[in-house]
């Protein structure tokens, strides 16, 4: 079995890189990662130097599902390293490990000086690759850059044309998920020269408020902003706009959003993209899930019979259809297994209230009407013991 793959002409020795994020903020913390078996980095955004940068204290608030972090926000912004640092680190690293690929990141101002100075240094220092920052959420729009570029059909067309045609080397525009669309804006990317994709960003978000300040999170002395959100909640998105992607655009596709285990990032590719990028889930549980990444995708391509990723990567796309597309002609009745059944009732309350009222207590069991049920699965989901499945299609 082969994770070999190939972006932008660039190889990868597996699919999994680290994203743009506070992972890649230094040399250092990239080349530990090269250690540990990543396939390759992109940079933490690399400003000019004479953007000046500030974070907030703190900025990050997570939202918690026991002791699982299943939702991240921030509001941290780019590089505050100068160029000169990046410089002979992004040298360093291409000589010492040149197997792996090296995407330098980077976000000037709204001039076409600013991009085109930064984009020839970073090709200059060694980058195989540039990613532009059109999509961070926070801090960065309020400067006329970031998502404010993004945000923009025409911008981003400008812009991107601007640093294509500046460098040699591929460019690949990060696109924000907040958008109404991202077609048109993955459609200005390609007109500007881009070479690829990547997606998704943050999402626009408040995580909450602490009730007892009327403060909202993270709480930076009685204050609070909007922030990025990240990890696994934002997965949905992101595979909806991986699929929309892979489906109107043939440019390469970076994918990135909500990844923690080997199946999501496999979920990503059988959606269409070349290759994925990771985040939270290395800030929250450290660069060794690496190993868990590669030994699951191995199991499971030796489970399916999969000899390389080209073998199933946009095949769930042949799956994907129109809603007026898809069957009305059957509906599928749930199936109870009693004795996995533990009567609680969710199933009763859920289908009573939420559904159908197909759902009852019968002679001390649960008992499904299959007359009133429309096949619509709400009780599969609510049965803390899962013993509720699908039973065979019956004609409507």
């Amino acid at each position: 079995m082969e994770l070999t793959t190939e972006f932008c002409g660039m190889p990868l020795e597996n699919p999994f890189i680290l994203a743009s994020a506070p992972p890649t903020a230094s040399i250092e913390m990239i080349e530990r990662a090269f250690q540990a078996g990543w396939g390759g980095a992109v940079t933490k955004t690399i400003k000019p130097d004479y953007m000046k940068i500030e974070d907030a204290s703190p900025r990050f608030h997570a939202l918690k599902e026991g002791n699982r972090v299943i939702g991240f926000e921030n509001f941290e912004l780019v590089s505050k390293k100068d160029l000169q640092y990046w410089k002979n680190g992004i040298k360093m690293l291409r000589q010492k490990w040149p197997q792996k690929t090296l995407i330098v990141s980077i976000m000037g101002d709204c001039s076409r000086e600013s991009w085109e100075e930064l984009a020839k240094w970073a090709e200059d220092a060694g980058a195989q690759a540039l990613e532009l920052n059109f999509s961070c959420p926070h801090g960065m729009p309020e400067k006329g850059v970031g998502a404010a570029i993004g945000q923009n059909a025409d911008i981003t067309r400008t812009i991107t044309a601007w640093v294509s045609q500046a460098v040699h080397i591929p460019v690949i525009v990060k696109l924000t998920p907040n958008v109404t669309s991202v077609l048109p804006i993955a459609e200005a990317a390609k007109k500007g020269g881009a070479r690829a994709l990547a997606a998704i960003n943050t999402v626009e978000s408040l995580t909450g408020v602490d009730l007892k300040t009327l403060t909202p999170y993270p709480k930076v002395q009685g204050w609070s902003t909007l922030g990025g959100y990240s990890g696994p909640a934002v997965k949905p998105i992101g595979l909806r706009v991986i699929s929309q992607l892979a489906q109107h655009s043939d440019l390469p596709l970076s994918a990135m959003g909500g990844i923690s285990t080997w199946s999501d990032a496999m979920e990503y590719i059988s959606l269409g993209a070349d290759h994925v990028q990771v985040c939270t889930e290395v800030m929250v549980s450290g660069f060794g899930i690496i190993k868990h990444l590669l030994a699951g995708t191995l199991a499971y391509m030796e489970e399916m019979g999969f000899s390389c990723l080209n073998d199933f990567r946009g095949a769930a796309l042949k799956k994907l259809t129109s809603h007026e597309a898809l069957t009305k002609e059957t509906k599928i009745v749930p199936e109870v297994n009693h004795q996995t059944c533990i009567k609680c009732g969710k199933c009763i309350i859920a289908c009573r209230d939420g559904g159908y009222q197909a759902i009852s207590l019968k002679e001390g069991q649960i008992s499904i009407d299959r007359a009133r049920c429309d096949g619509c699965a709400l009780c599969m989901f609510v049965c803390p013991e899962s013993a509720i499945s699908h039973a065979k299609a019956a004609e409507r």
